[in-house]
């Protein structure tokens, strides 16, 4: 009788970005791109002084810009955010302010500008609940806004937890706690005390050797992805108290744990991390001019995930990428600044290789 002996089949994921559009308008370097909740229109900042908003039209494969927000800073935009419910859009600037653009009346115009900072605003951020933003700024300082429904936003708490510049801020996905990542090397969480109605620092998460550019929650806000002057990506993992790995907790707070670094992959400083809450892929900007794209594989495990970089874009832009993000509603369409002036659209389209 003859046995047949059949060879397995192996497999890997794969994939690629394809440039849909390379979009100019601005000048000089492009610092950030935001999409607005439906994923209908995107915002652009940079050192120019202006908010690009851009939008493509039913039926249109192009994008155009729509409209340029003007008048709103005296020195460059760092960064710019959309609020939960999409009317309000929030820009950081190095002028020490951070201005609210409202479209109540059809178009946006700033009717309100937070100042407080002592130096450079670098990060803003609203929170899922719309009641609430966040600002960090060179002062190592961060400031949480409360929002009022009357377009009143006061100053709820000032934050110096951080020993160095702060230069990101995001919040969770769903609950109101706030995370910042600062020159310090560190990473920091933050909640309100109902007790005393004051903030409080409810976590540290120190792993990097150097300057913490970016922060990412993934969908669920239980991980969260950091990227780093020391050239690595970092996946964070949060415990609750009576978590049944065993890891100690403190004072009734999560302790977040890294799970996994990936390095060897960036030549240079990792400006911006983003992950995508529709695919799981995480995306990187990078020094060295790429976009990269990671993926955790089918065999991770919770406590010691594994991620496999699935696509690298070299030249993605002629300069330094400063600003990546995923489109909250189209599947694997990324949105990218860089230092040549330049807003990229990628269309992410997974493979499979067979070997």
């Amino acid at each position: 009788m003859k046995v047949l002996y059949v060879c397995p089949v192996e497999m890997a994921a794969s994939g690629r970005l394809d440039l849909v559009d390379s979009l100019t308008g601005h000048r000089g370097r492009v610092w950030n791109v935001s999409w607005n909740p439906t994923g209908t229109v995107f915002a652009s900042c940079g050192e120019d002084k202006t908010v690009r908003l851009w939008t493509k039209s039913s039926g249109q494969r192009t994008w155009m810009n729509k409209t340029v927000l003007t008048d709103g800073h005296q020195r460059t935009i760092r960064e710019v955010a959309w609020s939960p419910c999409g009317n309000y859009l929030a820009s950081a600037s190095f002028d020490a302010t951070t201005a609210i653009w409202d479209r109540k009346s059809g178009e946006f115009e700033c009717n309100a500008t937070l100042e407080g900072h002592e130096n450079e605003v670098k990060s803003v951020c609203w929170a899922k609940s719309g009641n609430l933003l966040a600002t960090c700024s060179r002062d190592k300082s961060v400031w949480v806004w409360e929002t009022s429904e009357d377009d009143e936003y006061e100053c709820a708490a000032v934050i110096n937890a951080h020993s160095q510049d702060v230069k990101k801020v995001i919040w969770h996905p769903h609950d109101d706690i706030l995370a910042s990542s600062s020159y310090d090397n560190t990473i920091k969480l933050f909640r309100e005390d109902i007790s005393d109605n004051d903030w409080i620092n409810c976590g540290t998460l120190a792993s990097h050797e150097s300057t913490v550019w970016g922060i990412a929650f993934d969908k669920t806000g239980t991980r969260l992805a950091s990227c780093s002057d020391d050239k690595t990506v970092k996946i964070w993992q949060q415990y609750l108290p009576g978590n049944p790995e065993g890891v100690v907790t403190q004072s009734n707070e999560p302790t977040w744990k890294c799970v996994c670094t990936l390095s060897g992959y960036h030549s240079r400083v990792v400006y911006d991390i983003a992950w995508c809450h529709q695919t799981d892929l995480i995306a990187t900007a990078c020094g060295d001019d790429a976009i990269r794209v990671f993926k955790e594989t089918p065999s991770s495990h919770k406590n010691q995930p594994e991620f496999e970089l699935i696509c690298t874009v070299h030249r993605a832009h002629t300069q330094d990428v400063n600003s990546v993000a995923w489109n909250p509603k189209e599947a694997g369409l990324l949105a990218s600044a860089g230092d040549d002036s330049r807003v990229n659209l990628w269309q992410f389209k997974e493979e499979t290789i067979i070997f």
